[in-house]
């Protein structure tokens, strides 16, 4: 198996570690799929349909959340500190955003 070296700063290795320790792999094993998808001439740009989604989700979760505010604006700061603590469960905030 061939072997690849870059290099990254700290902070980002740093948070590629917590990343992998979440989900439970190596570092090496979080990055082969963006590699592969990053070779694939087919696949163009490596985050083209994840951004895609991503925009999707969170207009569809400002229309909602825009809803639930009008309606109820406890159940809205509820439902945001339930969403936040669920991100850093999963390593999805970055230091600066946890409490």
């Amino acid at each position: 198996m061939a072997r690849v070296t870059i290099r990254i700063d700290d902070a980002l290795y740093e948070r590629l570690q917590r990343r992998a320790r979440k989900v439970g792999v190596s570092v090496a094993e979080l990055l082969r799929p963006a590699i592969d998808q990053a070779a694939d001439p087919r696949s163009g740009y490596v985050y083209t349909t994840q951004d895609e989604i991503l925009s999707c989700v969170l207009q569809t979760l400002s229309i909602v959340a825009a809803s639930v505010r009008r309606r109820s604006p406890e159940t809205l700061e509820q439902g945001m500190a339930d969403a936040k603590a669920l991100l850093e469960a999963k390593g999805l905030l970055g230091p600066e955003q946890q409490p």
